[in-house]
């Protein structure tokens, strides 16, 4: 029965794999591209590096794409990375990680742990004193699902979460956008990404994989979450940005974009509400990482 499930599973994230390599056009230009090393002795992890101008070591910023665990689209963030690197002389690694349902919780935070330790390891390039995290979405999970619970509070310097998914315990049907948006995660969708990514036999609870119930404190102490009123996980978003903020001593940015739906920075028309959306959204992320 469980082999069965995973072949549905996987035959409906083929298809819609499929789809989005057809409507979605993934062409990154990075500086260069590093194959790291993972626990598995038998394969690499890829990521992208946007260099900034200026000699090492820098600060870095770790960014996990988003993918809804099941789609591949690494290098979707190109234009956010290649600008923090200008903006903000941050180096940036822009990670792949292993997707679901072929590899399934808790390879991909695996992956996210095995890049961030190889970071750790090269302080000839990297500052370590400043080593910030970012993700959009799923990768937004894993950044901020890594931070609290896999390394101490202190070890990033900020943390920058965009639309991320932050409680994966509920019915996706239970989620509702605050305002009508012009694009909306279908519910079939939603759940097949959970069920591809979350074993049936996990709690799902689990700070790992909800980070929603980890404890506050575990945190960095500067962090930024944006999400979008026309997205059903906006308001987890926003209640995990409210739990950190009633802490003392922690800086915590949370904006709600109006008239923006999920993924909306990945196309904006130049002079549109979103294309603001979106400048405002990279600013926000420039002045945490810029910030003393």
């Amino acid at each position: 029965m469980v082999d069965l499930l995973y072949y549905y599973n996987k035959c409906f994230a083929f298809i819609i794999r499929t789809y989005m390599g057809f409507a979605r056009n993934v062409a990154a230009t990075p500086d260069e591209i590093r194959q790291i090393k993972s626990r598995d002795a038998t394969r690499t992890i890829k990521v992208h590096l946007y260099r900034p101008p200026g000699s090492s070591p820098s600060p870095v910023l770790i960014n996990f794409h988003g993918s809804g665990f099941v789609i591949p689209l690494h290098g979707g963030d190109d234009e956010f990375c290649r600008r923090v690197s200008h903006e903000t002389k941050h180096t940036v690694l822009d990670v792949r990680y292993r997707l679901a349902p072929e590899y399934p919780f808790p390879a991909a935070l695996n992956d996210v742990e095995d890049a961030i330790k190889y970071v750790f390891s090269c302080p000839d390039e990297f500052d370590l004193t400043r080593v910030s995290i970012s993700g959009f979405s799923a990768g937004g999970n894993l950044a901020l699902a890594a931070a609290s619970n896999l390394f101490p509070r202190d070890t990033f310097r900020s943390l920058i979460s965009i639309y991320p998914v932050t409680d994966l315990s509920p019915d996706p049907a239970s989620k509702i956008a605050p305002a009508r948006g012009d694009f909306v995660i279908p519910l079939p969708v939603m759940r097949l990404f959970d069920r591809c990514y979350i074993p049936s036999s996990l709690d799902k609870r689990d700070p790992r994989i909800s980070p929603l119930y980890a404890e506050a404190d575990r945190f960095p102490r500067r962090v930024l979450i944006i999400t979008a009123d026309g997205d059903t996980l906006a308001l987890e978003g926003e209640e995990l940005a409210r739990k950190i903020k009633r802490l003392h001593g922690w800086h915590v940015v949370s904006e709600r974009m109006a008239g923006c739906s999920h993924g909306w920075d990945k196309s904006t028309r130049v002079g549109s509400p979103q294309y603001q959306a979106k400048e405002r959204a990279y600013q926000l992320a420039f002045d945490m990482l810029n910030g003393s």
